[in-house]
């Protein structure tokens, strides 16, 4: 029997985010965000919040409208500037938003080793640079490498194309990006699809994150979203 809901609406999908929270949101700029449930989440109320995702936001949709109405006291991400980030740019250069920048591959990794129970990892990434100032060292067969911690979320918040009524997913193309682990190193995953069907309908071989990883689904119609807001 699966452990996973199936909601009818993002309000409730949402429901029971705590201030404080460490949240995962999927999405690569724009591709794969969870706009939908971030908006519910902006609805909802939660403050004080940690968020940790690819990019942080572009234009005042998704992740910078989050930004933007004052809900996140922390971004941890990989590209926190891009032309289209002025949300973020005026919230740290006024001292109101803390920043920590983790290169791509060990933001992924680090997820991956919390969702496997990995208590660390050496890294040879951000060695002799800023990002490993204070971070233990170690040289392995003549290279030197950082330690690297996991990431856990108290929650995840991503996209995803399709789901069964158990909660199997499956992404479309680079839509899938940071989901996969996202899914598995939150306490609880919550998720918007296009589509929900039937049990067995989805081709096993194409279910990239299984139900066991997934909490709370709900379907959500296709939106075209920009970084001006129109969808």
């Amino acid at each position: 029997m699966s452990r996973t809901a199936i909601l009818e609406s993002v309000d409730e999908a949402v429901a029971g985010i705590e201030d404080g929270s460490t949240i995962l949101v999927g999405g690569f700029g724009l591709a794969g965000m969870p706009f939908d449930l971030i908006d519910g989440l902006i609805r909802q109320g939660a403050t004080d919040l940690t968020i940790v995702s690819n990019n942080a936001g572009n234009g005042e949709v998704g992740l910078a409208a989050l930004l933007k109405a004052g809900r996140v006291c922390k971004v941890v991400c990989s590209f926190p500037r891009q032309s289209d980030s002025y949300v973020f740019d005026d919230l740290y250069r006024r001292g109101e938003l803390e920043l920590e920048v983790v290169p791509q591959g060990n933001l992924a990794e680090r997820m991956r080793a919390a969702g496997a129970g990995i208590g660390a990892f050496y890294s040879p990434t951000a060695v002799g640079t800023v990002l490993a100032e204070g971070k233990e060292t170690r040289t392995i067969d003549g290279r030197d490498y950082v330690l690297e911690y996991p990431i856990r979320g108290d929650v995840a918040l991503i996209g995803a194309h399709r789901a069964d009524r158990m909660g199997n997913l499956v992404y479309r193309k680079t839509a899938r990006n940071f989901g996969p682990v996202m899914a598995t190193a939150a306490a609880t995953t919550i998720v918007q699809v296009h589509e929900i069907v039937p049990t067995g309908d989805l081709d096993p071989e194409a279910v990239v994150t299984p139900s066991i990883f997934v909490d709370r689904v709900v379907r959500v119609p296709a939106r075209r979203y920009t970084v001006q807001g129109a969808r």
